[in-house]
């Protein structure tokens, strides 16, 4: 018993501010439609030094990155770092795609004249949740942080459940609660949800 409490009080203290930003999220992510957010869009551009300019008339594999050169020029003249990124080559252009959570962002270099074209777009912070919500473009390290806080969240309403079972018998309606808790969403899906 002792060692069960534990387990729950520590499952909860390491998901309590993850399960509270997941569950006000999951409202904005509800509601994302009656939230108004204008998308501010920053557009920039700039020129590669011809010695820069020619590592990109060679011919490219398609997906491979930028020289590294040529991404240190760009992100040192626009703002946006390609370095390491999937590049689309194109006869006239090399594009990159550059998306992040609350918005997005892309380059492309124009390959015979060196003409550097970028925007980003920030949908603002209420995007930013949303997308940090869904894991949406928010790399490795966010992705496993989602899959830890998923596991305390389940080992915190196990050991929950097993607690319950426990104060049951000095609680009667423990059972009809946890009962109505499935029996809500399971007769909204069926009646409602089509």
């Amino acid at each position: 018993m002792k060692q069960l409490h534990s387990w729950h009080w520590i499952s909860a203290a390491l998901s309590m501010v993850g399960m509270l930003l997941f569950a006000i999220t999951g409202i904005t992510l509800n509601h994302a439609s009656t939230i108004g957010a204008k998308p501010v869009v920053v557009e920039k551009s700039g020129m590669l030094l011809p010695s820069t300019r020619r590592m990109l008339t060679a011919p490219h594999a398609p997906d491979t990155p930028l020289p590294a050169l040529v991404a240190k020029s760009v992100a040192a003249t626009v703002g946006l770092d390609p370095a390491g990124k999937l590049v689309e080559w194109s006869d006239t252009d090399a594009y990159v795609a550059l998306p992040r959570p609350g918005g997005d962002a892309w380059v492309s270099i124009e390959r015979a004249t060196g003409h550097i074209t970028a925007e980003t777009t920030d949908r603002g912070w209420i995007s930013y949740l949303n997308d940090l919500h869904k894991g949406r473009n928010a790399g490795a390290a966010w992705g496993w942080f989602i899959d830890i806080f998923a596991g305390a969240c389940i080992l915190f309403t196990l050991t929950g459940l097993l607690l319950l079972q426990l104060h049951a018998r000095h609680r009667p309606t423990t059972w009809p609660i946890v009962a109505a808790g499935l029996a809500i969403p399971v007769l909204l899906v069926i009646l409602f949800v089509h």
